[in-house]
């Protein structure tokens, strides 16, 4: 299950579900929630949280809140069919190893993938 923030842009939320992915959007569930919050509500549902928003690597990086999975887009400048067709593509092709990390999907198509540790999982 994906924990979509407010930013990601419809047609990846689109794409996602097409692909059969169970997707929740912030907007659509509790809007204007903090970061913080965000991160709760997908360790309450056990969800990857998806998101544009740097602000997460601090949380989970830095702070070491506790999280199930965070997803940085850095897509800028990407058109969003294409956003949409990388995004699927990273959870086609790495989903089980995005459980427990923080990884980054950059617009050249590099993909990061740091774990972290056991005690950050909810």
């Amino acid at each position: 299950m994906i924990l979509a923030d407010e930013n990601i842009a419809a047609p990846i939320l689109v794409r996602l579900r097409a692909d059969g992915i169970t997707v929740l959007h912030v907007a659509e569930i509790a809007p204007t929630i903090s970061d913080s919050e965000i991160l709760r509500l997908a360790a309450e549902r056990q969800a990857i949280v998806l998101t544009d928003d740097k602000d997460f690597g601090e949380l989970v990086v830095r702070a070491g809140c506790a999280h199930r999975g965070v997803v940085l887009l850095r897509l800028a400048g990407v058109p969003y069919a294409k956003r949409a067709e990388m995004v699927s593509g990273l959870f086609r092709e790495y989903g089980a190893e995005l459980e427990g990390a923080f990884t980054v999907l950059s617009a050249d198509g590099r993909v990061r993938i740091r774990k972290l540790s056991e005690k950050q999982r909810p």
